[in-house]
């Protein structure tokens, strides 16, 4: 096994390994957004909608101090 590393630059192979599994999960991903079941960008979550609504409570009202 040892003499394999005689044949290939192993930070070359290292490079070339890194680059290659970051565009597998790039690829991945993307083929993943062009569905239509698997799209998460597109579709509300199991929560609803995504409309939530914030209360702001002004602290110089005599209720809010309560």
């Amino acid at each position: 096994m040892w003499k394999m590393w005689l044949l290939f630059d192993p930070r070359r192979v290292l490079v070339l390994l890194t680059v290659f599994l970051f565009s597998l999960a790039v690829l991945i991903h993307f083929i993943l957004l062009s569905t239509e079941r698997y799209n998460w960008l597109e579709q509300p979550g199991p929560w609803g909608g995504g409309n939530a609504q914030i209360e702001v409570v002004n602290p110089t009202e005599p209720s809010a101090l309560v």
